[in-house]
């Protein structure tokens, strides 16, 4: 009878969670690469992936679809974690498109030792809501581990990085050095959930007015041995936007991965 009432509280709290949050409210989109939430936080050297995403079609006089989609392949060796990770989403109706973004993501970590890794990354991205027509970005820095346990972790990044952008509308492009500081905590109270939240702190290095505060939740939940169901809660604050684009911007969403 154990195993059964096991099996029965497991779909029944993933259905309600479905249930629940699968009306997708994303107020306005604010684009957040959050790594933390894309690491797997394993000691087992070779091959990891997982796609994921979230797909709504809408008809009240006029179809409406909305579609986002995340892939995402790591390999770890003895002393090196190399990830790639790609993701894309659009909203349309009516013959237009209301949202359109994409970025694509690689990562480089090496450990320098017990405490310390060193990162290296690049970066290409573009927005259509924040008007940004093209984003690229290279940077470096150390990731320090503050608490790592079975059930908690507690990292640190304070990474530089250099930012390419060009703007809707703005013929010329900006090219800053930046900051990019990130506190990162994952919890782990069991097996089946887990729960990271991330903050990035990014001025630019001589216009320390001009910041970026980024913040991103994720709670995961395993409904099977290759498949989770998650939540996401995206929140940015960009002190010197593009025109006409709002200074905060957030989104919350659900979805499904598929681990590989």
């Amino acid at each position: 009878m154990a195993p059964f009432k096991e099996w029965f509280m497991k779909w029944t709290s993933v259905i309600l969670l479905v249930t629940v949050f699968a009306i997708r409210s994303e107020l306005t989109y604010g684009q957040i690469v959050n790594m933390e939430s894309q690491r797997y936080h394993t000691d087992t050297t070779g091959w990891k992936g997982s796609i994921s995403g979230d797909f709504e079609l809408t008809n009240y006089g006029q179809k409406v679809l909305d579609a986002n989609a995340n892939a995402h392949v790591q390999y770890q060796s003895l002393k090196g974690l190399y990830l790639l990770l790609g993701n894309y989403g659009f909203l349309r109706g009516g013959g237009q498109s209301f949202v359109d973004y994409g970025f694509l993501h690689f990562r480089y970590n090496y450990k320098a030792g017990r405490f310390i890794r060193l990162e290296a990354f690049t970066q290409l991205q573009q927005n259509a809501v924040t008007k940004i027509q093209s984003r690229f970005l290279i940077g470096t820095g150390p990731r320090l581990k503050l608490i790592s346990d079975k059930k908690l972790k507690l990292y640190l990044g304070l990474l530089t990085v250099y930012e390419i952008e060009k703007v809707s509308g703005i013929p010329a492009s900006t090219r800053d050095w930046r900051f990019s500081d990130y506190l990162s905590m994952t919890y782990m109270p069991n097996e089946q959930m887990e729960f990271v939240t991330t903050t990035y702190y990014q001025p630019v290095i001589d216009a320390f007015k001009d910041y970026r505060l980024l913040n991103q939740c994720m709670f995961k939940i395993k409904a099977g041995k290759k498949l989770s169901v998650y939540l996401s809660w995206n929140y940015q604050f960009d002190a010197t936007p593009a025109p006409d684009v709002p200074r905060e911007t957030y989104s919350f969403s659900t979805g499904i991965e598929l681990s590989l």
